[in-house]
């Protein structure tokens, strides 16, 4: 946050002098470059697991105990549960570094600024949600960001060494994807643990010029689509064991939210052939 802070206030008292004089200048050519600044999850989400207790695909069931009871009323989560009852809350996803090298070529048409530009790069998100059980215990899913790319077009209004633009692309990625619980009644078995996601990315920023340099702030909002990810819950529990009272396979997880989305923040710099 340091980083896009001091960036912020060192590309404010560039791009002020410069939007005000307006020179006219080409912002046609191709460029390289790189992003650095912070990652991290929405806010204000209600997440939960769903669970398929028959096997049948359909993840719209109760999980029971013997007596009828709703196993899952303690509720859920939006992160990493500290302990086996809702009391002790959960870790909450934080923002963690985000960063990619950047390449891209503009065509300056006079009054607008068309260009494309692709990236790779590597961010440090983590997602997570958790359910309780009234054994009591935990069950807690957590997908994780790892190496990420985009292509994406910008169009820009170009204000002499200034250039405001927005940008949209498509977004790819690679996750790893995680379970954790306390319960050691059942055995619990994953699949998809690691994968790639697909999505889309928007944003808009600002690059000011010096010379053949540039640097800028740029705000993205990433939205993957993340469906794969299952958990089962099978034996050696007993036959009244919540997760095999209906199926003796066991009883599948999924989480209730197939997005992962991120927001960042990044000061940039770039160099203009």
């Amino acid at each position: 946050m340091k980083i896009v802070i001091a960036s912020g206030l060192l590309l404010g008292s560039l791009v002020l002098p410069a939007a005000a004089s307006a020179q006219s200048a080409s912002w046609s050519g191709a460029y390289v470059g790189g992003r650095l600044g912070v990652i991290r999850q929405p806010t204000g989400k209600a997440e939960r697991i769903l669970f398929d207790k028959n096997l049948d695909g359909t993840f719209n069931d109760t999980v029971l105990t013997a007596t009828g009871a709703d196993a899952f009323s303690p509720g859920f989560c939006n992160g990493a549960a500290r302990d086996r009852v809702p009391a002790a809350s959960c870790n909450f996803d934080r923002e963690g570094v985000d960063g990619a090298l950047l390449v891209g070529y503009d065509a300056d048409l006079g009054g607008v600024v068309v260009g494309l530009v692709g990236e790779i790069g590597r961010g440090k998100a983590t997602d997570s949600v958790s359910a309780f059980s009234t054994t009591p215990a935990f069950y807690t899913m957590t997908r994780r960001l790892r190496t990420n790319g985009a292509v994406r077009a910008r169009v820009g209004v170009p204000l002499g060494e200034t250039l405001p633009y927005v940008t949209g692309g498509i977004a790819i990625a690679d996750i790893d994807r995680s379970f954790s619980t306390s319960n050691t009644a059942n055995t619990f078995s994953q699949r998809d643990t690691n994968g790639r996601v697909r999505g889309i990315r928007l944003g808009g920023g600002v690059d000011q010029r010096i010379g053949r340099f540039t640097v800028g702030l740029v705000y993205l909002f990433t939205n993957y689509k993340d469906d794969d990810y299952r958990v089962r819950a099978a034996g050696p529990a007993p036959a009244t064991n919540p997760f095999i009272l209906t199926n003796a396979s066991g009883t599948d997880f999924r989480r209730s939210d197939d997005r992962f989305k991120t927001h960042s923040i990044n000061a940039t710099v770039g160099y203009r052939f």
